[in-house]
This record gives C-alpha cells, structure tokens and sequence, in this order.
C-alpha cells in the first residue's frame, strides 16, 4: 500500500458466477473496471476493520480515500462510498 498499490482480497466474481466467457467479455468491453477497483477498496476496507495494525489503517485509509477519485463511473463511485460507511458500521460481503 505503501507503493501505491490496492491488494485486494475479492472473489466476487467466482462467487457471482463470473468466470469463463463470462468473465472475459466483461474484460474485454472494459467494464471489469467497474466490478474490479470498488471490489478491491471494499475486501481492504472489510481487512483494516478486521484485522490490521492501526498503522496499516492509517495507510490503508489513506489509500482507499485516494483510490475512490479513481473510480470512473460516478454512480459505482458512489455505491461504493456508501458500502464503504456500512462496513465501517460492521455490515460485510458487499460485491459489485
């Protein structure tokens, strides 16, 4: 997180049936990106509260408030911003 990197610890889309052609036609139209970042800034969310240092928290935060301007459509944007206040509040499993 340090580098600038998000790890990400989603399975959202195996567990939404989004594998083989499925998959691949959402990589190739592109819109993987709409599913992939806000998976990945709400697995690290659901980390920092459960489990990380209060150092990595502090990264983590950081990083994830930056990340969420990187999000291109306005209305995924926002959904994840509002699942990201519910997990803080305890509520998980939230998926794009």
């Amino acid at each position: 997180m340090d580098m600038g990197y998000i790890p990400s610890f989603c399975t959202a889309c195996y567990r939404e049936g989004r594998t083989g052609d499925r998959f691949m036609s959402l990589c190739k139209s592109g819109q993987i990106q709409n599913c992939c970042q806000p998976n990945a800034l709400m697995t690290l969310k659901e980390y920092l509260m459960d489990y990380a240092s209060e150092d990595t928290k502090k990264v983590g935060e950081a990083l994830i408030a930056a990340e969420l301007n990187h999000i291109p459509k306005e209305k995924v944007r926002l959904i994840c911003e509002d699942h990201l206040q519910k997990i803080e509040k305890g509520i998980r499993d939230f998926r794009f």
